[in-house]
This record gives C-alpha cells, sequence and structure tokens, in this order.
C-alpha cells in the first residue's frame, strides 16, 4: 500500500496527533489517531500473500510474474449504502464479500486469480480492530476461495463513508479467456454455485432485520443468520465456485460470466453477446436452485450469488460428466424474429429485478 498520506489523512493524523488514547495493545486506536502508516504496518501482515508476487506491498507499485504474457484485470466497489449495511454486515463479512466478488469475475474468464489491489476509504472513527478483521476477510476468502491468491498493495485513506475499492489479477495460464459471446446453438446451459440464495437472504435482512423505522437492525440480523444460515450468510459473505472456473475452461466452455446480477439479466448478456436465444428449463433450474415451482421467479430474478454460468458444446449432455459443480439447466437456440432473448421452458422471459445499484434505497444506513 502507498506510504504518502494524503492532505485529509495529514489533517486528521494533526488533529489526532495526541497518542495515548487507545486501550490495551492498542484495542481502542481509530484510525484518525493513529494515522496511515500505523494502520499499515498493523493491517498488512494479516493479509495474504500472492504466490505472483515478485514485489508485493512497501513499495511505489507491486510487481507480478505473468507467465503467460497476458492477465486478466478486473475492478469492483462496494459502498456503504447502495452495497452493504454495518448493521448488517461484520467487518470480516465485507473483507471475505470483497474478495470472493472480485475473485469470481476473474473465474468467469477461466483464469486463476492471482493477485488483488485493495483500496480502502474509511471514517477517521474507525476502529483499527475493523480494519484488522476486514483485512482476516481478505485472507480468508484468498484461502479458502483461491488459494495462492493474495494482496499486493492499495491505499488507505478518509472518508465519512466507508468504500472498499478491489482489483483482481488472474492467470489464463495459455488458454483463450472464456468470454460472453461465444455461445452457440446446440449448446448446454449450466450453473455451478447457488440459484437465488443471496436475493433470499437480502430479502429476509430488508423484510425481518430492520426497526420500526426501517432502519437496520444489528441484533435481528444476526438472529436471523442463525435461522437462516445459507441464505443470509450467502449474501453476506459469498462462497462462489472459483475453481470451477478454470475447470470449465479446460472442459471447453463456450461462454461464461459471473451470476452477480441474477440469473436472467445475466444470462441476457451471453444471448445478445452470442446472438443466440438461451432457453433455461423450468424444472432444472429449480432443481439446481433447491427450490419448488413456486419460488422459480425469484430464483431467476433474483443477484448476488456470484455462482458461474456458462455454456458447454452440445455433447455434454445430461448423464455426462460436467466440470465441477456445473448442472444443466438449459440450452441455447437459435434467436426467434425478435433477435436473441431469454427463454423460461420456450416462452420469452423478460427480465424485471436482478441486483441494480443505481436502484434506489432508503433508510437509515445503520
Amino acid at each position: 500500500m502507498s506510504e504518502a498520506e494524503s492532505s485529509a489523512q495529514r489533517a486528521g493524523n494533526a488533529a489526532g496527533a495526541s497518542r495515548g488514547q487507545g486501550g490495551v495493545n492498542g484495542e481502542g486506536d481509530v484510525l484518525g489517531v493513529v494515522g496511515e502508516l500505523e494502520a499499515l504496518a498493523r493491517i498488512i501482515p494479516r493479509l495474504p500473500s500472492s504466490e505472483a508476487a515478485v514485489l508485493g506491498p512497501g513499495d511505489d507499485a507491486a510487481v507480478l510474474a505473468a507467465p503467460d504474457s497476458r492477465y486478466v484485470v478486473t475492478t469492483d466497489m462496494m459502498i456503504h449504502g447502495p452495497d452493504f449495511r454495518l448493521a448488517w454486515s461484520s467487518m470480516h463479512d465485507l473483507g471475505f464479500k470483497a474478495a470472493a466478488t472480485n475473485l469470481s469475475d476473474v473465474a468467469a474468464m477461466g483464469a486463476r486469480p492471482t493477485a488483488l489491489v485493495i483500496a480502502l476509504a474509511a471514517p477517521a472513527d474507525t476502529p483499527l480492530v475493523d480494519l484488522e478483521a476486514l483485512a482476516d476477510g481478505l485472507r480468508d476468502a484468498c484461502v479458502e476461495l483461491a488459494p495462492g491468491c493474495g494482496v499486493v498493495g492499495g491505499d488507505l485513506s478518509v472518508s465519512p463513508t466507508l468504500t472498499i475499492a478491489v482489483t483482481a489479477f488472474g492467470d489464463l495460464e495459455g488458454r483463450d479467456a472464456v468470454r460472453r459471446d461465444g455461445a452457440r446453438v446446440g449448446d448446454v446451459i449450466a450453473v455451478s454455485g447457488p440459484l437465488g440464495r443471496a436475493a433470499r437472504g437480502l430479502a429476509l435482512l430488508f423484510e425481518r432485520a430492520v426497526d420500526d423505522d426501517g432502519a437496520p437492525d444489528a441484533g435481528a440480523a444476526a438472529r436471523l443468520r442463525s435461522e437462516h444460515p445459507d441464505a443470509v450468510s450467502a449474501q453476506l459473505a459469498p462462497r462462489p465456485p472459483i475453481a470451477d472456473g478454470v475447470a470449465a475452461a479446460l472442459a471447453g466452455a463456450t461462454a461464461m460470466l459471473d451470476l452477480s446480477d441474477g440469473l436472467a439479466l445475466d444470462a441476457r448478456r451471453i444471448a445478445l453477446a452470442s446472438g443466440v436465444s438461451l432457453d433455461l428449463d423450468a424444472a432444472a433450474v429449480c432443481m439446481a436452485a433447491g427450490v419448488d415451482a413456486s419460488l422459480l421467479p425469484s430464483v431467476i430474478v433474483g443477484g448476488e450469488d456470484h455462482s458461474l454460468l456458462a455454456t458447454f458444446p452440445p455433447a455434454t449432455a445430461p448423464g455426462q460428466s460436467l466440470p465441477g459443480g456445473f448442472r444443466v439447466i438449459g440450452r441455447v437456440v437459435k434467436p426467434g424474429g425478435d433477435g436473441p432473448a431469454l427463454l423460461v421452458s420456450g416462452r420469452v422471459f423478460s427480465p424485471r429485478g436482478g441486483w441494480d445499484s443505481f436502484d434506489e434505497w432508503t433508510g437509515d444506513l445503520g
């Protein structure tokens, strides 16, 4: 991470220049008092190292090995308000989710995640133990989901709004990237990972983890997580099938993407990019999601699962082995008179719903 202090940080450090306000072992220290250098000294050792790093944190920039001569790169932000509520998510959750959602984008290209760069802006009164917990979440996500991937640098600043920006890198290992525009008529459509689970978790949180004024209720969220661990944890700390991205590429996947915005919206993106129609089998989707037919609409439009949706050559038929955790949920068909479209059991489906961070959100952030 950069060792240069921003003007905002220098002002914050001057205002809180008096040390000794922390508790035992620094447990009461906050970002605006200890400053960037001490905060980084406590955070960086908690972060995972990258096997691809030639030079890691501590200089002006990191140096990564790129044996393929190409690399995959993606970036994403999480902002308090449209993307998460502090009353519902622990800092460990936020670190885990920030890593997982970017790792899944790399995996969706058929690449192996190698490194993350983290830019963090936090309020000056943020306890350093919270930043350490966020770092632990980043570490645990890399260790669990993408062994060998680590944090190689980033930036730390102050802001009234907690913001986490992640840039992720991946190695294609000599393969072509799996793009959205390669689906062909006759291909099978398959998914690896949950469907609709994160959306159910979010719906539960909005329905049952708010107080009478609509503000997030931390206690109710904790109870919900205990009562509905799969759904709520899928929303707060998703665990996408990262390794299945490479597995799909090796198995000849013709198109693939990360289901961040919901099955309907993302499947239609493959259809439009490839100039084909995708016909989802309603019964197969419900079976893959583990729900009955009454929940099909919410499964199709629900977002933020970060599962992998891929198309495979027609020889990959039901009953034959698909890579990793992929399950067949439909087929690629010729577009109709109105052009590429999403179909559900032969009928055109117009996506409504799915995750959109520009949708209106209201209420106390908590």
